[in-house]
């Protein structure tokens, strides 16, 4: 998961991973609101929320920390849900209007946080212990569907587009990801691409801008292109349409 800032917190804890280290350092959440009533904090979290999905807070490395128990509470409750359904209808809406013989229209799915949700490796549970390293939650399988996402997988399936799957995860993780995936019920995708070694160290934005064009360069047309991150959708060789899933957890350059 190279090149990643995370953000990551518990239901009392921050945890921040740094991008060159697998070093974990915990914060002990604040006893006061310095001076934020819970409307007011909720307030300036939702505003600064509104930062990172438009892109207006850049390459942002941390959450706020007074905003910890805030984004645990969207990611786990209904809004992050209904927000996610809103992005799946938007892009249903878009991919049914499209007059064309679907035989070369391609569609491009990340995993993390758009197919598979990874909140129950982010929030340390009671009884969880200490919290596995990352590459080995995957190695678990164990992430559920993203309930928007599988419905508007299933609709692009049932209208005829070829589904490419474009993540960040490395090759070592195919078996594990592949199954992840199926568990949970996607399938018949085209092509699983994963970051090979000549892949490891370069910018996600970089690395799937490239796969986005070795995809064209086979003849597709990309008409839609799903992630949760702007390095999913930004770049060269961009989709006719981009749509940017929630999530105030962490950013990917």
């Amino acid at each position: 998961m190279a090149l990643i800032q995370w953000g990551i917190v518990s239901l009392l804890l921050i945890l921040a991973i740094e991008p060159t280290s697998s070093s974990r350092s915990i914060i002990q959440m604040p006893t006061e609101k310095q001076n934020l009533g819970k409307g007011g904090l909720d307030m300036y979290c939702e505003s600064w929320k509104l930062t990172v999905e438009t892109n207006n807070a850049g390459n942002w490395g941390q959450m706020p920390e007074k905003c910890a128990e805030y984004v645990v509470a969207y990611m786990t409750g209904e809004q992050y849900l209904s927000d996610s359904e809103a992005v799946t209808d938007n892009s249903l809406e878009y991919a049914t209007s499209l007059v064309s013989t679907r035989e070369c229209d391609a569609w491009v799915f990340d995993v993390d946080e758009t197919l598979l949700g990874n909140v129950l490796y982010f929030v340390d549970t009671p009884g969880n212990g200490s919290m596995p390293d990352m590459d080995e939650w995957i190695e678990l399988a164990k992430a559920p569907a993203l309930p928007a996402s599988l419905r508007l997988y299933k609709k692009l399936q049932a209208l005829g587009f070829t589904i490419f799957l474009l993540t960040g995860r490395s090759e070592i993780h195919r078996n594990a990801t592949e199954t992840n995936l199926r568990n949970v019920g996607y399938s018949d995708w085209k092509r699983l691409i994963l970051r090979g070694d000549a892949d490891q160290g370069k910018y996600a934005s970089v690395y799937k801008s490239e796969k986005r064009k070795e995809i064209e360069d086979e003849g597709y047309i990309i008409r839609g292109n799903s992630g949760d991150q702007w390095s999913d959708l930004l770049g060269f060789a961009v989709a006719k349409r981009s749509f940017k899933l929630p999530n105030p957890l962490y950013y990917v350059q």
